[in-house]
C-alpha cells in the first residue's frame, strides 16, 4: 500500500516516461496482462493507456491489471494510467520512506 507522499513522488517520474500499455477494442487479454507484468518486472514504474475503441473505462483497465499483475494502481487521469510494483530482486525506484504512526496514550 502506498502513501500519499509515495504516489505523489511516482507521479512525478511518471511524467517522463512513455505509455507502453494500451487496451484497445479488443478489451483486456493475456497478452495486454503478460506485456504489463513484464514491464512492471523491468521498469516498477509503466504508464498505459486505454484507447477511444476500448469498452473498457481507465479506471477498470488499471484495477484490472494491478489484481492480475500485484501491483499498485499510482494514479488514472483522462485515458491513462500508471502502475508500480517493486522489483524485489532489483529495485531500481527508492521510494520516500513512509512515517511511522505515533502511540496513542
Amino acid at each position: 500500500m502506498l502513501t500519499s507522499k509515495q504516489r505523489a513522488f511516482l507521479r512525478s517520474l511518471a511524467n517522463e516516461i512513455d505509455t507502453i500499455v494500451y487496451v484497445g477494442k479488443g478489451g483486456m487479454s493475456e497478452q495486454i496482462i503478460k506485456q504489463a507484468d513484464d514491464a512492471l518486472t523491468a521498469r516498477e514504474l509503466i504508464k498505459g493507456k486505454v484507447l477511444d475503441t476500448a469498452d473498457i473505462s481507465p479506471r477498470e483497465a488499471a484495477e484490472h491489471i494491478a489484481a492480475a499483475t500485484g501491483c499498485d494502481v499510482v494514479q488514472v487521469i483522462g485515458s491513462k494510467f500508471v502502475l508500480y510494483r517493486r522489483n524485489p530482486e532489483a529495485p531500481k525506484i527508492e521510494l520516500p520512506k513512509a512515517k511511522k504512526k505515533k502511540q496513542q496514550m
